[in-house]
């Protein structure tokens, strides 16, 4: 019923029934002026449970927690109907929902597909944050699509939607042999929470993930692009 009335409430600022898109100061329909338009979807990727807080693999959750913050939307609420936490608000007059598919990692796409299916939402207008081993600690990319590389997240939901068609940032976790031990296999690094030696590069990461998706969310994927990669 949570996920039917969020619908219904989204679909009254979109469009009435002559199949115009409306919004708020709509002259048609006798609302204020429209500037909100379609669905936009902020995902982040991780690992549900206890004993995955705080971990590497899990920076996207905390991407999308320091923008939930930041833009001062809702407490994220269970949705079981997406499989996921989420919470709804407006940035730049854009509405926006952020998901934290709840899911193992590797099903994250499942999660994704029922949201994208729900709200109409076009590949463009999603946006997935997710950890990526290749980029040093505290450095992000940004990317307008492109491959899922090794990350089973990724590979999920480009599986599920069937493309590779949609921006995503890309946080760096990197810092084997820099701050944290050299001799480390790859699933047990990433499993493992941050030193508390690199909180606060991780802490400068998830700004820079912040200030991307929003310029992004405001038209400027290309200056988000050209200012972090």
């Amino acid at each position: 019923m949570r996920a039917l009335a969020m619908r219904l409430k989204w679909e009254n600022t979109r469009s009435s029934s002559d199949g115009i898109e409306h919004g708020k100061n709509c002259a048609p329909c006798g609302r204020a002026s429209a500037t909100i338009s379609t669905m936009k979807l902020i995902v982040g990727l991780g690992n549900p449970g206890k004993e995955y807080d705080s971990t590497r693999h899990n920076a996207g959750f905390a991407c999308v927690d320091e923008v939930r913050v930041a833009w001062k939307f809702p407490e994220l609420i269970m949705q079981k109907k997406f499989l996921a936490l989420v919470s709804e608000g407006t940035v730049e007059d854009e509405k926006v929902l952020i998901a934290k598919p709840q899911t193992l990692m590797n099903a994250s796409g499942e999660s994704v597909a029922k949201i994208m299916s729900f709200y109409h939402i076009e590949p463009h207008d999603l946006y997935v944050a997710y950890d990526d081993i290749d980029l040093p600690l505290g450095s992000i990319r940004v990317r307008k699509d492109g491959s899922a590389g090794t990350h089973n997240g990724m590979k999920s939901i480009i599986a599920r939607l069937g493309h590779q068609d949609f921006p995503r940032i890309r946080i760096g976790i990197e810092s084997r042999g820099v701050t944290a031990p050299a001799e480390q296999d790859l699933t047990s690094f990433v499993l493992h929470s941050f030193l508390k030696t690199e909180l606060p590069l991780f802490k400068e990461g998830m700004g820079k993930g912040a200030d991307a998706l929003k310029m992004a969310l405001k038209g400027d994927l290309t200056g988000a692009m050209e200012r972090y990669n």
